[in-house]
């Protein structure tokens, strides 16, 4: 009984000690989303550049595309926008944007003085499409397939290797 008494704290700071060292190993930016594997939430949003036109989740199914979430006021965004326009330039992926939870001026003078690599940048001005897609603050990017399925998500801003050893493999692979 005594020698119990003694195993059981054991056995208990073991598992404990354990389940740090697996938290220690795991990526911040690697939060698994419900959403990988499901249809992209449906969405019917404003053009930024343009309020009259609106694009659907509708209109972009048949093809992978990519959505990148930011905002003026993200600084991280401002750190990887020049990665989304050599990606645009290069022609890897379809860009698309979510203005999220910002004005519309600032928006458009953003996108006006670092360049726009979006097809389009759709105007969520209230952040309720970013919620539906799970959103935790920007920047955020997703992968998704022609069927409109989300492959990835990608938290903060996109680095070389994520856009090397990630989205491009990826993307070749669903235009495969």
């Amino acid at each position: 009984m005594k020698k119990l008494k003694f195993l059981l704290p054991l056995g208990i700071f073991l598992a404990l000690a354990a389940f740090l060292l697996i938290g220690l190993g795991l990526n911040p930016r690697e939060v698994p989303s419900p959403l990988i594997g499901k249809p992209a939430p449906a969405f019917d949003l404003p053009r930024l550049d343009d309020p009259g036109q609106r694009v659907r989740r509708e209109d972009l199914l048949g093809k992978v595309w990519m959505l990148n979430v930011w905002a003026s006021w993200c600084a991280a965004c401002r750190d990887e926008h020049p990665l989304l326009v050599e990606m645009a330039a290069r022609k890897i992926v379809p860009i698309y944007g979510l203005d999220y939870k910002d004005t519309r001026a600032a928006g458009q003078q953003t996108l006006a003085r670092f360049g726009d690599p979006y097809v389009a940048s759709l105007f969520d001005a209230d952040g309720r499409v970013g919620i539906d897609w799970g959103v935790y603050g920007v920047p955020e990017t997703f992968i998704i397939d022609r069927q409109g399925v989300i492959r990835m998500k990608h938290i903060g801003p996109l680095t070389p290797d994520v856009i090397r050893d990630k989205i491009e493999p990826l993307v070749r692979q669903l235009n495969g």
